[in-house]
C-alpha cells in the first residue's frame, strides 16, 4: 500500500475553468471521482456491478490542498493511492500532477462500501477490496 495503484490522464478543458481562468474548486472533486471510477471499473467494480449488488463507495470525507493553479489546455495525471482499510473504512490519497510532474493539488479520501439497500456501511467485500487495490 501507499504505491501508485492508478494513473488517469487528461487535458483540462474550458467547462473546467472559472472566470479566473483556473480550475474550479469543485471541480477538483469531479476529477478525482473521474478517475476513482476509472480505476474500479478497470478493476470489475464498475456502475453494472453496483447496480447488480446495491454495493458501491460512499466519501465519507475528504481532505483537499490546493498547491499550484491548473489552467487551460494543461495535460494532469491523476494519481491514486491505497492507503488502507481498516474494519469498514478505507483511506485513498490522489494526487494531481502537471505535465512537468509538479504536484498542483493533494487530497485524502476517507471512504467505505455503502449497501443502498439496508442504507449503511458494510464490511468490504473480496472483490471490493480488489477493485480499491488491498488485496
Amino acid at each position: 500500500m501507499g504505491e501508485v495503484l492508478h494513473t488517469y490522464k487528461l487535458m483540462i478543458a474550458e467547462k473546467h475553468l472559472d472566470t479566473f481562468g483556473h480550475v474550479n474548486n469543485a471541480v477538483y472533486l469531479e476529477l478525482l471521482e473521474e478517475a476513482r471510477w476509472d480505476l474500479i471499473t478497470g478493476r470489475g467494480f464498475g456502475l453494472s456491478k453496483i447496480q447488480k449488488t446495491g454495493l458501491g463507495p460512499v466519501i465519507l470525507e475528504i481532505h483537499m490542498k490546493f498547491k499550484k493553479e491548473l489552467t487551460l489546455r494543461t495535460m494532469i495525471s491523476i494519481e491514486t493511492k491505497s492507503m488502507g482499510y481498516k474494519s469498514k473504512i478505507g483511506t485513498l490519497s490522489q494526487v494531481i500532477k502537471n505535465e512537468a510532474g509538479d504536484i498542483c493539488f493533494e487530497a485524502t479520501l476517507v471512504y467505505g462500501l455503502f449497501d443502498t439497500h439496508e442504507r449503511k456501511l458494510v464490511a468490504p467485500t473480496k472483490e471490493w477490496l480488489f477493485a480499491v487495490g488491498i488485496e
